[in-house]
């Protein structure tokens, strides 16, 4: 039985992570005195070199900021943008957008399920050494993340880091006949979508739920992507454009990414979990029907439960590429005419990891003057610690090394992207 009276657990490199970062924990006396998730990559600069660029260089540029989610951000920048030249995009145009969130979701949550996370569950250091015992359940997540891609290159033009997005809509649109030979397979992939849930629904979980403050949109009729108004299960209510009257962004002396909090109250939680458990009722009824059979009620506060939670955003994905496909009519136009003017606008949109915040202010030839992007691991920090500190609390029986296992584990949770996130941890651990 180790001694939780005086420890200090000191990870320098997390691992299982998109960026770079650490974790500190000091136990003094039998209590958790601090706790530190330590974002030491440096400042990437996007905001200050979009200034002066053309307001169509955006989600191009913003695209760049990751590797794994740049549809988010490319969306975000969008939708700002055109509220900043008072243009809104609907029909077709629309629906190709929402169908392009939906291979990213596929691509991103998959790659986490099954990489990522399922390990720690397992009792595996990483995937490679899981799919030596499971290779026909690694095989499943690597088919549907595949067909996340095909969609993202079917509307997008390219895997990773899509050329096909512009403000306004796209610059090619896709036939019938290139989304229709999607369809099948992603029938078959809806059906692997229902598998993983059930699969994700036997592992064993701690009991832990705190009290979050959940955030994300809200659409009247739809589970959100790229519209809706800011919601909070506290009650908050707001549009977006009100987004600074709520929220601000503070600096911590061990962090590079600033740390955000709603004004008056505190951390909270975006991401997979806040979307279900706010938009529970926008779910279509397979994945309503799936996450019940799951375990999982209309709210879901345990975050090492995101895995099941994460599993039914990709069951919806899924269905709602599908729904999306079997009604496309080709728009009459790839884009909407855009004509420069000087503005200032703003978009959140629900990137696979949570909210993200775009706000540009452009003059009268359409160059930005001002950039703001706020993504959502940089939000979830201080939820982050807040998790750690009340796990380390209640996990001090256990060793070094299972406490460190599980603290990295509350870490993965949130799937976090250091760069814009977590797999294992280079560990140094000193008692006192």
């Amino acid at each position: 039985m180790p001694d939780p009276g005086n420890r200090r657990i000191r990870v320098e490199a997390l691992a299982r992570v998109e960026g770079e970062g650490a974790m500190h924990i000091e136990v003094r006396g039998g209590k958790v005195e601090e706790v530190r998730l330590e974002i030491y990559e440096p400042p990437r600069f996007f905001e200050a070199f979009l200034r002066g660029r053309a307001f169509g260089e955006a989600p191009d540029i913003t695209a760049r900021i990751c590797g794994i989610c740049p549809i988010a951000y490319q969306m975000s920048a969008v939708h700002a943008m055109e509220d900043a030249l008072g243009v809104r995009v609907g029909g077709a145009l629309r629906d190709l957008r929402r169908l392009l969130y939906c291979g990213e979701w596929i691509g991103s949550h998959v790659l986490h399920i099954y990489m990522l996370h399922a390990p720690d569950f397992l009792g595996y250091e990483d995937a490679i050494r899981m799919a030596k015992d499971f290779p026909g359940i690694v095989e499943r997540g690597l088919m549907m993340k595949k067909l996340g891609n095909e969609i993202v290159t079917t509307i997008g033009g390219r895997e990773i880091h899509p050329v096909n997005v512009k403000v306004g809509g796209f610059y090619r649109t896709p036939a019938r006949s290139e989304l229709r030979a999607l369809a099948e397979k992603l029938k078959r992939g809806r059906d692997a979508a229902v598998e993983t849930v059930r699969w994700v629904a036997g592992f064993e979980f701690p009991d832990f739920e705190p009290d979050y403050e959940f955030v994300s949109l809200r659409h009247p009729n739809e589970y959100p992507f790229n519209e809706g108004r800011i919601a909070s299960s506290r009650g908050l209510d707001a549009d977006v454009h009100d987004y600074r009257d709520h929220f601000v962004e503070e600096h911590v002396r061990h962090s590079n990414a600033l740390h955000s909090v709603i004004r008056g109250r505190g951390a909270y939680f975006l991401g997979p979990q806040a979307r279900y458990s706010l938009n529970f009722d926008r779910l279509p009824a397979i994945a309503r029907e799936a996450a019940k059979n799951a375990g999982l009620g209309p709210v879901c506060r345990n975050p090492f439960r995101s895995i099941i939670v994460r599993s039914v955003e990709v069951l919806f994905a899924f269905d709602e590429a599908i729904r999306i496909i079997e009604g496309y009519e080709p728009p009459p136009a790839p884009a909407v005419e855009i004509v420069p003017r000087a503005g200032e606008g703003c978009a959140m949109t629900e990137a696979p990891r949570g909210s993200l915040y775009h706000r540009y202010r452009i003059d009268a030839d359409g160059r930005i003057l001002e950039a703001s992007i706020i993504p959502p691991t940089s939000q979830n920090q201080k939820s982050v610690e807040a998790d750690l500190r009340a796990f380390a609390g209640q996990s001090l029986h256990l060793d070094d090394e299972a406490l460190t296992w599980k603290c990295e584990q509350a870490i993965r949770n949130y799937d976090p992207c250091i760069s814009c996130a977590t797999h294992f941890l280079k560990l140094t651990v000193h008692r006192e």
